[in-house]
């Protein structure tokens, strides 16, 4: 596996408390703080230099709301709020085609802005910073309230493509202000079908396929993303992995990288919410059904798309740890990994 580190400059969250460290319960299941772990977390600042051939770049961790999280009052949102950390982006992949000189973009956040720019940075000689594709998986507002930002308030983009589910294409184009940038041509919407791979450039192939979670206004989507000599998966959010009509342990057998819906380590740090409501596998419930895997199967695991409440955000909690040391990995803003 090829991953391309791009200036590492710090432990991820060094000084930071989690939500529920100083409640969580030591047991028997969680070890204790391995510091020698040759695959702690590190973070990185933004790539300035280009890649050469197609790639991932994540771009973004953390779930919908963001971190700090409104309203929070917990431990893990108190220092954030005075001293924001830059590398706390809403859940987003880019795919670079330097060959073709494209650039395409999974989810349109709320931090498309900055998104946007770390993209155009990594391919050379390409001056046009909207990408040659926005792909969208649904309708909550991490994944596609980025679009605003393409309207004649902001960028006023020219036709920019946007590739949809059928619900979630009806959906734009029928809600305000969303119709409004369709019918301004700030975008185009180009519809996808369930398991239907589509050709982006002779490198970059996509395939979208729909998964269970709450489809209040769209169908919710995973990718596969193939390159020339790897493939990809990427599904930031799902209810449970039971409720998919595909076998999760034969999706990560068949790509290269799984990067996966990790909301919450487990029930305990949502001490606030009705968690049918908003439900996620857990990742404690991941690494159990995926405990029977090789070292090899489970390296290709990046739990991604975190709540703001994860401890996993912070590399020197437990719960962190714990995760490496089964042999799974942490999803780190600005990590290259190539196709």
């Amino acid at each position: 596996m090829t991953i391309h580190r791009i200036l590492i400059v710090t432990f991820l969250g060094l000084q930071l408390i989690s939500c529920n460290q100083s409640s969580q319960k030591t047991t028997s299941e969680i070890p204790s703080l391995i510091t020698t772990n040759t695959k702690q977390q590190q973070t990185s600042e933004a790539p300035t230099s280009s890649i050469d051939s197609p790639s991932i770049v994540i771009l973004g961790t953390i779930q919908d709301a963001g971190s700090p999280h409104i309203g929070c009052k917990k431990s893990c949102c108190t220092s954030l709020f005075d001293t924001p950390d830059a590398n706390r982006k809403v859940v987003s992949l880019g795919v670079i085609d330097p060959i073709s000189n494209k650039t395409f973009l999974f989810e349109a956040t709320p931090d498309i802005t900055t998104q946007l720019k770390t993209l155009k940075k990594l391919i050379t000689n390409r001056q046009e910073e909207i990408p040659d594709g926005i792909f969208l998986t649904h309708a909550h507002i991490g994944h596609y309230t980025g679009l605003m930002y393409l309207g004649k308030e902001a960028t006023n983009a020219k036709k920019a493509p946007v590739y949809a589910m059928p619900k979630m294409k009806d959906f734009l184009e029928k809600n305000g202000p969303w119709s409004q940038l369709v019918t301004n041509e700030n975008i185009q919407i180009l519809p996808l079908e369930n398991k239907k791979e589509i050709t982006l450039t002779p490198a970059i192939q996509v395939t979208p396929f729909t998964v269970p979670h709450r489809d209040e206004y769209s169908e919710t989507v995973g990718y596969y993303i193939t390159g020339p000599n790897k493939k990809a998966l990427f599904i930031p959010d799902i209810d449970k992995w039971e409720k998919w009509d595909t076998n999760i342990i034969d999706a990560i057998a068949s790509v290269d990288y799984a990067f996966i819906d990790a909301t919450f380590f487990d029930g305990e740090e949502i001490n606030n919410r009705d968690i049918s409501e908003i439900p996620h596998p857990f990742i404690i419930e991941s690494m159990r059904t995926f405990k029977g895997l090789s070292t090899a199967e489970k390296s290709k695991v990046y739990f991604i798309h975190f709540n703001h409440t994860n401890p996993v955000i912070n590399a020197q909690s437990k719960q962190a740890q714990r995760v490496l040391t089964q042999g799974f990995n942490i999803a780190q803003i600005h990590d290259i990994i190539a196709l």
